[in-house]
């Protein structure tokens, strides 16, 4: 975690994060023990990453720096990042590359449903870059991802973690259209937060995407998470589960923050284990289907363990 990897391989003077750079550094905290995994290697890990690589795909796993890809990898597990690996936001928190984006590529969709195939995946993971630069969002670009994972492998299950298509009528409606089993969109934080945090993003949007779609097919799972440790306060978690239930959400997801580099949002603190207990008991208790809350809790990791979890639970209500 050091101001190092701001830089991307493709340059040597290509900054990862141009419009950070004249931000003062912030401190970076020595993580608890509770953080600590081990460094990715073993061979299921490379297994993944080689197939990855070869169908010239990009993870949310790697350009997001997240903590768990050498558990998930090792399980041939890995969540597919669509349409590029340039933002078009610039949200205080995120790792993923900031700038303007390559056109859209037509042959991805087919090479993620192939990839999920020759993965065998029982349970997959679609998320996306913001594409504020397209008239859709990207939308269309989603709902063929999906339509060709359906062909590909049909008996897979498909999550999705979308942007919020922000000032894209009709963009939401065409990938719930294309009934993912799990539409997810993270809130990230609590409203407070979202001028310093999110700045692109709009708190009662975001909330709106999700309880729409309910209202268009009430048979999806809808999930949402949020990080802590950016200096909310434990009411305020509490509103945005309420909120959460208020707009139908499913699931919820509930972890720690963590810094990128000294250029993005400091962390506040680090929540203990126990508050975390605290929060999903909390989160069951206000009626949440299923509720994933620990220090290293991220949107897709366990999704297909999940998921299944989330199935159940929605019969046994029945």
């Amino acid at each position: 975690m050091v101001t190092l990897i701001n830089r991307v391989e493709a340059g040597p003077r290509e900054l990862r994060h141009p419009e950070k750079q004249n931000k003062p550094d912030s401190p970076i905290l020595k993580k608890p023990d509770w953080l600590r995994v081990k460094a990715p290697g073993s061979a299921g890990y490379n297994e993944t990453r080689g197939i990855v690589r070869d169908a010239k795909l990009v993870t949310v796993c790697e350009e997001a720096a997240c903590p768990n890809i050498g558990e998930c990898w090792s399980k041939n597990h890995a969540t597919i990042m669509i349409m590029g690996d340039t933002c078009t936001r610039a949200c205080a928190f995120c790792n993923v590359k900031t700038g303007l984006p390559q056109p859209l590529d037509a042959d991805e969709p087919r090479r993620v449903g192939e990839t999920v195939a020759l993965m065998k995946l029982s349970h997959v993971v679609i998320t996306s870059v913001d594409r504020d630069d397209l008239k859709d969002g990207g939308a269309e670009h989603f709902a063929e991802v999906i339509r060709q994972i359906r062909a590909q492998s049909p008996k897979t299950t498909i999550e999705i973690l979308t942007p919020d298509f922000l000032r894209k009528e009709g963009a939401a409606e065409i990938v719930i259209d294309a009934k993912p089993d799990v539409f997810n969109h993270n809130l990230e934080t609590v409203p407070r937060n979202y001028l310093k945090i999110r700045p692109g993003a709009r708190y009662f949007h975001s909330l709106r995407l999700l309880e729409r779609v309910k209202e268009r097919d009430p048979q999806q799972f809808t999930k949402s998470g949020i990080m802590v440790g950016l200096g909310e306060t434990r009411e305020e978690v509490m509103q945005v589960m309420d909120d959460m239930r208020s707009a139908g959400i499913d699931f919820i997801t509930i972890g720690q923050y963590l810094q990128p580099t000294r250029k993005h949002a400091a962390i506040d603190r680090f929540v203990t284990p126990d508050e975390f207990k605290a929060y999903e008991a909390i989160a069951r208790a206000k009626g949440f289907l299923m509720v994933s809350s620990s220090p290293l809790t991220r949107s897709s990791h366990h999704a297909g363990e999940d998921f299944e979890r989330l199935r159940a639970a929605r019969a046994a209500k029945k």
